[in-house]
């Protein structure tokens, strides 16, 4: 009976969370969307008011309503005129205090996530965490840069020849089963293992807590590769130490 009732659960309980997350995701902009109806027949004239009311009510209107408004906006935001209104609502947010801090902050950050041309987020990583020895899996976001660059003595290109160790990357290593929470680390490149799995495949191996693991990915049918090894630094400790 308990073996029949678990192979139950597994066969319901994924369907039975994707439909939570869709109905919370759903109702959050179905509220957002009824907020806005009401903000618009308190200001439109009464002859609008049987219409928005009406609108209110028709399913999935508030998904359809988004996804119009943000393919607008992204066809205005990527032509010239766009980008001039864009920039000089960028300065009239930036002289509002408080609001232009986290506005910009916020700003920073999804730009560079969500840019063609960045790297934040597009390299899954092995590295030692939280003591030598232990591994885990963290995501490149960048490189030190700035003060922080210039005090750990990091290059923003390795040349040849160069101390690889001078050659410093930025990496997150996220939490789990919840991985919008983790740790900012700055550590040499020499110290992080790439991995061949997708940051998709990484991300389901995080949240499982290992369950899900990855297929294994051996290039040209070679044997797998061997256990990463410790940093340079360790490997070339004092023998003689206790």
């Amino acid at each position: 009976m308990k073996k029949y009732l678990v192979a139950g659960l597994l066969v319901w309980l994924p369907l039975a969370i994707t439909v939570w997350v869709l109905s919370w995701v759903l109702g959050g902009i179905d509220t957002l969307f009824a907020a806005l109806l009401s903000v618009a027949q308190a200001m439109l004239p009464q002859s609008a008011y049987d219409f928005l009311e009406t609108a209110r009510h028709v399913p999935g209107l508030s998904v359809i309503v988004l996804a119009v408004l943000l393919l607008a906006s992204g066809v205005f935001a990527a032509n010239f005129v766009g980008q001039w209104w864009l920039a000089l609502w960028d300065r009239l947010i930036g002289k509002i205090p408080i609001v232009k801090s986290i506005y910009n902050s916020v700003k920073q950050v999804s730009d560079t996530l969500f840019s063609s041309s960045g790297q934040a987020f597009r390299e899954a990583v092995l590295v030692q965490y939280p003591r030598e020895g232990a591994w885990t899996i963290a995501f490149v976001t960048g490189r030190p840069a700035g003060e922080v660059a210039a005090l750990l003595g990091a290059s923003p290109t390795t040349v040849m020849g160069m101390d690889p160790r001078r050659d410093w990357v930025s990496v997150y290593v996220p939490t789990t089963p919840n991985p919008t929470s983790g740790f900012f680390l700055m550590m040499p490149r020499a110290d992080v293992v790439p991995l061949a799995m997708s940051v998709d495949e990484a991300l389901k191996y995080v949240i499982s807590m290992g369950v899900v693991g990855p297929p294994a990915k051996v290039p040209n049918g070679a044997a797998p590769a061997a256990a990463p090894r410790a940093p340079a630094a360790a490997a070339t400790a004092d023998p003689h130490r206790n």
